[in-house]
């Protein structure tokens, strides 16, 4: 649950994203749509969609002395390089991951910027949970782009084996904030190879074992069947009100 230090209405609008803007107009729009809630010209609201085979470099990536050769290396297998607003390391995601953007105006939008990795974390792995998948918040030993919020699911089989299922950014401007999430949930080995490859040419160690998919532990489990999880999580936080996206375009 939310503190009453966010308290207030509790409408948020559900655009569902069918189509892509392409993996830079996708990354961008998030940044748009930040911009018109600071400006009082968008309510709370989520974003949901299926990204275009895309690594999202963090700004510390892109200033190291591999970072062209991991550029290249993504190219090669399928997925646009791209450096993102907000912290971390290399993520990379395609069209079997579910984004989720998160935008709310906020007068003090830095004061629970913390608290809101957590508090979206565990909203986020109860979604999980609530299809089966064994799901926690925090960070696993070795894992791509660590975060101390991300959410990682264990097998049941092997319950020591732990993989990366969520990350999670923020961006928090003056006036608003997002919040940005990944969930991986179907064809994992393609993520595998592109961060294997990036992350070699970046110089970066990390455990290719905490990538990994959802239906890798539960392998009946599909982007939509998580996307209506994730709607329904969120109505413990507010009143849910879909939205059409086309109307965000004018």
């Amino acid at each position: 649950m939310m503190s009453d230090s966010e308290a207030g209405p509790r409408r948020l609008t559900v655009y569902r994203q069918k189509e892509t803007m392409g993996a830079a107009g996708d990354l961008d729009f998030a940044l748009e749509l930040l911009q018109r809630a600071r400006n009082g010209n968008l309510g709370p609201c989520l974003r949901l969609y299926r990204p275009q085979p895309t690594v999202a470099f963090g700004q510390r990536d892109a200033n190291l002395p591999g970072f062209h050769a991991a550029e290249e290396a993504c190219r090669e297998l399928g997925f646009e390089p791209l450096i993102r607003k907000a912290g971390g390391r290399a993520a990379a995601y395609h069209q079997g991951t579910l984004v989720i953007d998160h935008i709310e105006p906020h007068p003090d939008a830095i004061v629970r910027a913390k608290a809101r990795f957590a508090e979206f974390g565990e909203l986020l792995a109860g979604a999980l949970r609530s299809v089966g998948v064994h799901a926690a918040v925090g960070e696993i030993p070795g894992e791509y782009c660590p975060g101390e919020f991300s959410v990682h699911g264990e097998d049941p089989d092997f319950p020591a084996h732990s993989i990366k299922l969520i990350g999670t950014a923020q961006r928090v401007v003056s006036g608003g904030w997002l919040f940005s999430s990944v969930i991986v949930v179907e064809d994992s080995k393609p993520i595998r190879d592109v961060l294997t490859a990036s992350y070699a040419a970046l110089g970066l160690e990390w455990d290719t074992a905490t990538a990994g998919a959802a239906n890798d532990l539960l392998p009946h489990l599909d982007v939509t069947t998580v996307e209506d999880a994730v709607i329904e999580a969120y109505r413990g936080y507010a009143d849910i009100v879909d939205g059409d996206f086309r109307t965000l375009l004018g």
